[in-house]
Order: C-alpha cells, then structure tokens, then sequence
C-alpha cells in the first residue's frame, strides 16, 4: 500500500467514484459562472476577483506563506485596481502580492512569485476579455477549457492507456490529453458553424486546450513538490479552485500572448 496521497486513489476501484462529486459541484460552478458572464461586466469582474482571492489563499497555504489570508485579499485588492485604473497606472498592482510576501514564504519561493503573478495576470486577462469582446468569446474560452477537461477525464478512464508524465500527475494519460483536443475542436467547430467564425478558429482552440494542460501540469507539479493531493476542500470532488481553475490560468494567459499575432475576435460580436 502506498503512503503518497497523490497515487492513493489511482487503483481501478476507485477510477469513477469521485464522478457523482465532481458532477455536482461542476455544475453548481457553470451556472454561477456564466450568470457571472451573462449579468455583465461589473458582476464578472467581481466574480474573478473573488476567483483570484481563493486562487491566491490556496497558493500561499501550499507555499507556507505568513498570514496567507492577507496576502489572498491584498491579491483580490490588486487586481480590482488593475481593472478600474488605466492599465499604465494599474500594472504595478499585479506585483503586489509578491513584493509584500518577500521574506514570509515558507517553500518554493520561485514557484509562489511566478503563480501569483500569473494568476493576477489570468484574472486581469479574463476581465478584459469580458469588456472588450463581450460575453461570446470569454464563454468560448471557458467551453475549451470545461471540453478538455472533460473529454479528458472520461476518455483518461475509459481508455487508459500509457501516461503522459506519471512522475508528475500519475492519473493523466496520453488518452485523455488527446481526447481534450478533440473536444476543444470540436467547440471551435461549433462557433465556426454558429457564429460564422473562419476555420482559424478551431487550430487555436486546440492550442489554447494545450495551454491549459500545460497550466494543469504545472499545477500538478507544485502540488508534488509540497507534497499535497489537492489545493484544499473547497470544492467538493474536485479539491480546491486552484485544481478546477488551473486550466483558465494556461489558456487565458495564452490568448494573451497570441492576441498580438492573429487578428481577434475572428468575426464581429
């Protein structure tokens, strides 16, 4: 028997028994999330930044942070200001967290910095996507995201198969990573069919699913090195916000840099 509480439920009995959990509370997170989306801006800037102080918590309890609670709010407060000020004035903000952490964190220091500027970074992004391109694309990138996870996790457990990096998240396999780019496909193909966006469409929406695995990845890396199986409790069947969230940060992040290469949003909104 394994002591690891990474590798404690990998065993073929328990391949499905956190289905009923995760069904029920991914629910529960699509409706709050897209009525965060649907209400407008002002609502989704306040859900994000909600988002943020949670993602924040969960990172600096890993990393032993000193008063993590603060330094959570003093993230939610960065980022409020990131979004209400002009962004010249508003960008030293998204160093905040870090700069009033030096000399209170625990372990993997590094790992703190980078996540937390990266999870303001993510949040900031996701805050002016909802502005300027209104709700049909932010809904487009979550739909990527939610299909990856999902084709993934059902084709992962059908399928198995050989892994795609066990040192890191043993329950991963090449399976599932494919299959998460089959469903970010096929989310591109319905906007292509729908919204009469040209095909460019579905080759970025496959890469933004590679973007948010490889923010998965890295989440799953940290939680190994610190030796957790999940962020905390606050999600029921899946952990905390940092493993449900984890994706959003890759591929946000992602559309940022790639925002400055392809012409976007594809078709008038």
């Amino acid at each position: 028997m394994t002591n690891d509480p990474i590798k404690a439920s990998v065993g073929p009995a328990n391949r499905w028994a956190d289905l009923g959990p995760r069904f029920i509370t991914a629910v529960g997170m699509v409706v709050v999330s897209f009525a965060a989306v649907w209400f407008g801006n002002t609502t989704f800037l306040l859900f994000v930044v909600l988002c943020v102080t949670a993602l924040v918590w969960e990172l600096s309890r890993m990393c032993q942070v000193a008063r993590p609670l603060l330094i959570a709010l003093l993230s939610g407060a960065a980022l409020l200001l990131m979004a209400l000020l002009p962004s010249g004035y508003g960008l030293p903000f998204m160093m905040l967290p870090v700069v009033a952490s030096v000399g209170r964190i625990g372990r993997e220091r590094m790992a703190f910095a980078m996540f937390a500027v990266m999870i303001l970074l993510s949040g900031f992004g996701l805050i002016q996507l909802r502005v300027e391109f209104q709700a049909l694309w932010l809904v487009w990138l979550v739909l990527v995201v939610v299909m990856t996870d999902v084709a993934g996790y059902f084709a992962g457990r059908m399928l198995g198969g050989p892994k795609f990096w066990p040192k890191v998240s043993p329950k991963k396999t090449w399976s599932g990573t494919v299959a998460g780019w089959f469903g970010a496909a096929a989310v591109g193909l319905a906007y292509v069919l729908w919204a009469g966006a040209p095909l460019q469409v579905i080759p970025v929406s496959i890469a933004l699913s590679m973007a948010a695995q490889m923010g998965d990845i890295a989440e799953s890396a940290l939680k190994r090195r610190v030796g957790v199986k999940d962020s905390s409790a606050l999600l029921p069947g899946h952990g905390g916000f940092f493993d449900r969230l984890d994706g959003i940060l890759g591929a946000s992040i992602f559309l940022l840099m790639v925002e400055q290469f392809i012409a976007f949003p594809p078709v008038p909104v």
